[in-house]
């Protein structure tokens, strides 16, 4: 409740008496606006404006008024250490400072913001052009929860901001624009053969470099401890590249599997390859599309020969 005070305040009567458990008491006829000195007081009990009944008289009762309705004061009785006790029509009614008030001051002004205090701050605002705030970023993050912050660990929306070299992992693009963008290609000096685990989290593009020796599968994962499964949603769709080195005898991919489970492409042109290109590199391209959480894919699949 907030206090307010009055420096014009003039001192009335009570024009009827009241008993020690009124709430209410009636001034002196048109005195009720002067006794307040121009103070408002805000609907709902939420200010106090102290005044003194028979003042500087051992039957001094200080009471809160607390709204006013033309010349009728609603009151809190006995307060400041005083009792609530009966008055006569014509007691004097005086606005006054209590040791109460007193109190109440240091008390506000003790927890009141410092340069050196602890204190929660509401509804402030700190201009940064000529403040410095200062502290940790593990700091930062946690203070910063709105939504105008990127935090490292929130989920919030970019707009026109600049990465540079950043690695971004299982990331969704919605009508993005890429210039010149580089995928990460691994190139191994290992002839293709048996099953042939093709980590999708970590490449967009496999070259074997050696000579391929046999037929082989080839088996699409996140990578030894991630599914694919486990990466994408279903309406998700990637595209990946084989390249394949080929010797004077040439071989094929004979098999493909997603997450060790076999899973049968439509290929390019309609038929599956029955032989590899010698001479040559062949480069598979797969396009994975899950389409179904259980989980299914349908993968479109095709062989080029480059030599």
């Amino acid at each position: 409740m907030a206090r307010k005070f009055s420096s014009i305040s003039t001192q009335t009567t009570l024009s009827a008496g009241i008993s020690n458990t009124a709430t209410t008491m009636t001034v002196a006829t048109g005195t009720g606006a002067a006794l307040l000195g121009g103070v408002t007081l805000g609907a709902g009990a939420v200010d106090q404006f102290t005044v003194a009944i028979d003042p500087d008289t051992a039957s001094e009762e200080i009471v809160f008024v607390t709204g006013v309705t033309s010349d009728t004061l609603t009151i809190v009785r006995g307060r400041a250490g005083t009792s609530a006790i009966t008055h006569s029509g014509g007691a004097t009614v005086k606005h006054v400072l209590t040791g109460d008030d007193l109190t109440y001051f240091d008390t506000t002004v003790s927890a009141a913001v410092t340069a050196t205090g602890t204190a929660t701050l509401t509804n402030k605002t700190i201009a940064l052009g000529s403040n410095t705030v200062s502290g940790t970023k593990a700091q930062f993050n946690t203070a910063m929860t709105d939504a105008d912050f990127a935090t490292l660990d929130g989920t919030e929306t970019l707009t026109n901001k600049t990465l540079t070299s950043p690695i971004i992992n299982t990331a969704a693009a919605n009508y993005a624009t890429f210039k010149t963008p580089q995928e990460i290609t691994t190139v191994s000096a290992t002839a293709a053969t048996g099953t042939i685990a093709y980590d999708t989290k970590t490449q967009g593009i496999l070259y074997y470099t050696s000579d391929a020796s046999a037929n082989w599968t080839v088996n699409f994962r996140g990578d030894s401890s991630t599914t694919l499964a486990s990466l994408m949603d279903v309406g998700d769709s990637l595209t990946v590249v084989f390249l394949v080195t080929q010797g004077t005898t040439a071989y094929y991919n004979s098999a493909v599997q997603i997450d060790g489970t076999s899973v049968t492409p439509k290929w390019q042109g309609g038929s599956a390859p029955t032989s590899g290109n010698a001479s040559s590199i062949d480069a598979y391209s797969y396009t994975i599309i899950k389409t179904a959480a259980t989980p299914t894919y349908t993968v479109f699949a095709s062989q080029a020969r480059f030599a």
